[in-house]
């Protein structure tokens, strides 16, 4: 199995405990998605505790360049009625690629499959073009050994991988989902790729799975697409209907693996677990991403938001940024652990806390709203480190019982209201001189609103009107410790 070389996408990662004495300025650094982020908590001048996460951005192993092929070299496979020539075999319903190459697949093979299993080294190109694969005892198409597979998505075809609910071969290495690598694969094209996984994954990578174009839709009984190395959205548009995670990536050996990464196309999930779940790290820095249905929305080890439009729902935590190597109820800040917020849309609606770090939390722009849990165990903000605030807008509302405002050493101030404010209703603050300074759309009932911008001042007077009606008076405040912490898992 091919390991990631220079040219992968690594995240490396490395994390700190500090006391240092400094002013009472609090500071926060944050770069790019992928990029470097870090947070710095300080006391009455002292730093509590810091956490610095480096995320070297290189190429990961999509490039351009291996794209082409040679048009007039391409072996055409009708699935429906195949033959063995240079580089391909036939036997007993299995359509097995043995060379380097490009080969173009069409028609229907209603009870079979297509494996890649090469060992020249070079790259498999297949161009998916109206072909229909469906197996009633394993994966639909298997790479199991290949230095890089491309699937290329004709333009104006639509395929369909489809796989068995009990597979033939359950040993430890075998395939596992319709469509399976166990080496680098990479998705592209403008055409249509369906994939339903009866049995277990949709798409699953043993290494680095890309998909830079193509309309891709996966249903599956549990994971939608998994990467064990990396899992990386350049584009297309990408649906997922999973009973577990929808996107995934769990390498737990290598802290420089297990990531995902969406940095453009546009991203619809809904999900039986976690809409996104990465052992390390997520990085969301382009695009669209929508989960419409999820246990927990997001959740890694490092969360970073620097670009794109990002909608949340889930029943538990929206955004979890939480070491899943550590288990049970542990209250300790955990300093590894980052939810950092440089840029883009975050939209969050949470039966559970809104956003969720064991560790801290480090916002120097973007917009975040956030519609929290209506229940007095969790909060809008719940955070375990601290939370500083040096940039952009957050509105959350939640519950009253566990509410967290953002640590007092952040540059920009908070403030936080007390309202009741049934679903449906617009809760608006305003400054002494009558400006609107935040305007909030209930989605549930609310029992307190947190605004941090540029527009609240200190010593400021604010009055807080629920659907224009005038509810009371309130000022900037100071971080509150009520969170409850501990991860989920």
């Amino acid at each position: 199995m091919n390991k990631p070389s220079v040219k992968n996408l690594r995240l490396w990662l490395t994390s700190g405990v500090a006391a240092l004495a400094i002013g009472l300025t609090g500071c926060a650094s944050v770069a790019s998605a992928l990029g470097t982020a870090s947070s710095t908590a300080t006391s009455t001048g002292t730093v509590a505790a810091s956490t610095t996460t480096t995320l070297a951005l290189a190429a990961d192993h999509d490039d351009s360049a291996d794209y082409s092929y040679d048009a007039g070299s391409v072996v055409a496979i009708d699935v429906s009625n195949p033959t063995a020539t240079d580089g391909v075999t036939v036997a007993d319903g299995v359509i097995t690629i043995t060379k380097a190459g490009a080969y173009r697949l069409s028609g229907t093979l209603s009870d079979g499959q297509v494996v890649v299993n090469t060992e020249d080294g070079g790259t498999v190109h297949l161009i998916l073009d109206n072909v229909s694969i469906t197996n009633a005892d394993g994966s639909a198409l298997a790479v199991l050994q290949s230095k890089l597979t491309i699937v290329h998505l004709a333009a104006g075809s639509t395929n369909t991988l489809v796989d068995g609910k009990t597979y033939a071969d359950t040993s430890d290495d075998a395939p596992s989902a319709a469509l399976f690598s166990a080496d680098d694969l990479t998705i592209t094209g403008t055409g249509t790729l369906n994939v339903t996984g009866n049995h277990n994954d949709g798409i699953a990578g043993k290494d680095g799975v890309v998909i830079s174009s193509g309309t891709v839709t996966v249903t599956a009984v549990d994971d939608g697409i998994r990467g064990k190395d990396y899992l990386v959205i350049k584009g297309g548009k990408v649906s997922v209907t999973s009973g577990g995670d929808s996107l995934k990536s769990d390498n737990d050996s290598d802290q420089s693996l297990g990531y995902v990464s969406i940095t453009g196309g546009t991203v619809s999930l809904s999900s039986g677990d976690d809409g996104v779940d990465a052992w390390t790290a997520i990085g969301l820095s382009g695009g669209t991403t929508t989960v419409t249905k999820s246990v927990e929305g997001l959740e890694a080890r490092v969360i970073t938001v620097s670009g794109g439009t990002t909608t949340v729902t889930a029943s538990d935590d929206g955004v979890n940024a939480t070491d899943s190597a550590r288990t049970g109820g542990d209250m300790a800040a955990q300093t590894n652990t980052l939810l950092s917020i440089t840029g883009g849309k975050l939209t969050v609606n949470a039966d559970g806390d809104g956003l969720d770090s064991n560790g801290s939390i480090a916002m120097s722009g973007g917009t975040v709203v956030v519609s929290g849990p209506t229940m007095n165990g969790n909060g809008a903000l719940d955070y375990n480190g601290t939370f500083v605030v040096t940039g952009g807008s957050l509105l959350a509302g939640g519950s009253a019982g566990m509410a967290q405002v953002p640590s007092d050493t952040s540059s920009l101030k908070s403030l936080k209201a007390t309202v009741n404010a049934a679903a449906g209703a617009t809760i608006e603050v305003k400054d002494s001189s009558g400006t609107v300074v935040a305007t909030f759309k209930a989605t549930k009932q609310t029992a307190t609103l947190v605004v941090t911008n540029d527009k609240i001042k200190a010593g400021e007077t604010y009055t807080v009107y629920v659907n224009g009606t005038a509810t009371g008076t309130t000022d900037t405040t100071q971080a509150t410790s009520a969170g409850m912490g501990g991860p989920r898992r």
